[in-house]
């Protein structure tokens, strides 16, 4: 079999492009004959990400908007929560394609195919004896030394014993033309909407005194209709925020999986990245920046020559248990999310918080923060998923 390129990248998203983005900062990169392949010109501002950290990683030229203070709203408990030193950060979908693209415009060795992806290839060895692997297009194979795959062709089916929850939202980006926003905060959950789905919340992320995305988030295993998605918004903006004049100037929509379910990490010569390859909180469906730590992994792993990391570290592992117990409890409807997450930041420094959500605290702050909920609730829980997992 001929190796045509030394890596593939199948899928331009988020974990596609990150990964292309280290490649391209590391000078060891520059000789490597490397393709990215996508059915999409990814020329659409599709998606906004947000997270949180302490430090600037790559992407810090192109954050849109950041906030150093959250409040949280629910009917048992609200507050602001002060994040220092973290900071809560936006980044817009097309800026992160751009960025990415024109960046990649200054290096010959880096090619693009707008192409759908059939399937990938079987595996295969090259003509001296190294593992090799591919993707399928509709007339035409192509292989490589690494495949650096982010698209699910089918979706994550999870056993018996693992739960599967859908994070889907839709935001509005709204305009007023009188001032109704503070910029220096955002609305981090908002549990006032109702709660008859299950877990769901507003966010409020403002980025002038006239703009603001205003998100519905539910963590259900089905989605709504889009017209309930509407409606929510509706009343929210009129009924909490006081507006009744404004121009709807952006929509999005998305669906994130939740779920425990242990999806590969490589499979031969193809490395899994982003929600193909486990990158999304299962307990929260943020992932930018545990696709950033792991594209991070990645490319130092393949400039030291060592093998790309497979095995989850004491953190993730219980992240994983943290992160099943929660599906549990929200799949068996055994406690309101809008509860758990009022009782976690009313109890805890939000920075605890954020970090915990990270899978970077300590045990001290992990007890802690577990001691706030309900013993009698997430004990059993725990022990149950624990079983499962060893």
């Amino acid at each position: 079999m001929t190796k045509s390129y030394d890596y593939i990248i199948a899928g331009a998203g988020c974990a596609g492009l990150s990964l292309l983005m280290r490649m391209m900062k590391d000078p060891f990169f520059s000789q490597k004959n490397i393709l990215v392949v996508d059915a999409s010109g990814k020329n659409q501002n599709d998606r906004t990400w947000c997270f949180w950290e302490k430090e600037p990683d790559i992407f810090e030229p192109i954050v849109h908007h950041r906030w150093n203070a959250l409040d949280f709203f629910s009917e048992t408990y609200s507050g602001e929560l002060s994040i220092r030193p973290y900071s809560y950060k936006m980044i817009q979908g097309l800026e992160f394609y751009n960025y990415v693209k024109s960046a990649a415009e200054s290096h010959s060795n880096i090619h693009w195919l707008k192409e759908t992806i059939v399937s990938l290839a079987p595996a295969a060895k090259g003509a001296d004896g190294k593992a090799l692997a591919g993707i399928v297009l509709q007339d035409r194979s192509i292989y490589a030394e690494y495949l650096f795959n982010s698209i699910l062709f089918e979706p994550i089916r999870p056993e018996a014993h693992q739960y599967h929850l859908l994070q889907h939202f839709k935001g509005w980006t709204i305009q007023t033309e009188q001032p109704c926003f503070d910029p220096g905060k955002a609305i981090f959950m908002d549990f006032r909407v109702g709660q008859e789905h299950g877990a769901t919340f507003m966010y409020l992320l403002p980025t002038s005194a006239t703009t603001a995305l205003v998100e519905y988030t539910l963590f259900t295993a089905d989605l709504l209709n889009q017209e309930s998605y509407d409606t929510a918004l509706k009343q929210y903006i009129s009924e909490y925020l006081h507006i009744t004049q404004y121009e709807i100037v952006h929509k999005e929509f998305g669906i994130i999986p939740m779920t425990n379910a242990l999806v590969p990490k490589t499979e031969g010569a193809v490395v899994y990245i982003g929600i193909a390859g486990g990158q999304v909180k299962a307990s929260s469906g943020y992932a930018f920046r545990f696709i950033q730590k792991r594209t991070a992994a990645i490319a130092d792993a393949l400039k030291k020559g060592k093998p790309i990391p497979v095995k989850a570290g004491f953190a993730a592992a219980k992240g994983l248990l943290y992160d099943s117990t929660l599906l549990h409890v929200l799949h068996h409807r055994k406690m309101a999310g809008s509860d758990i997450f009022a009782r976690i930041f009313r109890q805890n420094r939000a920075s605890d918080v954020l970090a915990f959500l990270d899978n970077e605290s300590s045990l001290l702050t992990d007890l802690k923060i577990m001691s706030s909920v309900p013993t009698a609730v997430f004990l059993p829980a725990a022990l149950q998923e624990l079983k499962h997992l060893l």
